[in-house]
C-alpha cells in the first residue's frame, strides 16, 4: 500500500478518534442523528469507515484515495463553509473543541494526502501508458 494511502487512511482514523472524543464529551450532541440512523455512536464514524473502505477496495486504480479525500473535504471544508464546524470549535465544552480539532487535523491530512496520492497515481499511470504504447504516445 502506498505511503500516501496509509496517511490518507490514518487521517480518517484520527477523524474517528476526534468524533469519539466529541461523543464522550457531549453524547447529547448526537441524539438527533442517532435517532435518525438508529446508531449508539456518532454516525459520522460510519461515513469515515465506508469511504475508507472504498479507498482500500479500489487500491488497484490511480484514483483510489479520492473517496477519502472527498469525505474529508465534505466534513471539514463544506462543514466549515456552512457554519457547522465553527460552533463546535468555539464551544464552552473543552471536549467538543478538542474532538473537533483532532477530527479536523486528521481530515485535513486525509484530504492533502489523498489529493497528492491521486495526482501521483495519475501521473505514474500516464507515464506507464506512455512507455508501453507502441508509438510512444499515450
Amino acid at each position: 500500500m502506498p505511503r500516501l494511502t496509509r496517511i490518507t487512511l490514518a487521517g480518517l482514523g484520527v477523524g474517528i478518534v476526534g468524533l469519539l472524543i466529541q461523543w464522550i464529551a457531549d453524547p447529547s450532541k448526537f441524539d438527533g442523528a442517532n435517532k435518525t440512523f438508529g446508531l449508539p455512536f456518532p454516525p459520522g464514524i460510519l461515513f469515515l469507515v465506508a469511504f475508507g473502505a472504498a479507498t482500500a477496495l479500489t487500491l488497484r486504480w490511480w484514483w483510489h484515495p479520492i473517496p477519502s479525500a472527498f469525505i474529508a473535504f465534505w466534513i471539514v471544508g463544506v462543514g466549515g463553509i456552512a457554519g457547522e464546524l465553527t460552533p463546535n470549535l468555539t464551544s464552552s465544552n473543552l471536549g467538543t473543541v478538542l474532538g473537533n480539532v483532532v477530527m479536523s487535523v486528521g481530515l485535513i491530512a486525509t484530504f492533502c494526502a489523498g489529493i497528492i496520492g491521486a495526482a501521483r497515481g495519475r501521473r505514474a499511470r500516464r507515464t506507464d501508458v506512455h512507455l508501453s504504447s507502441p508509438s510512444g504516445r499515450a
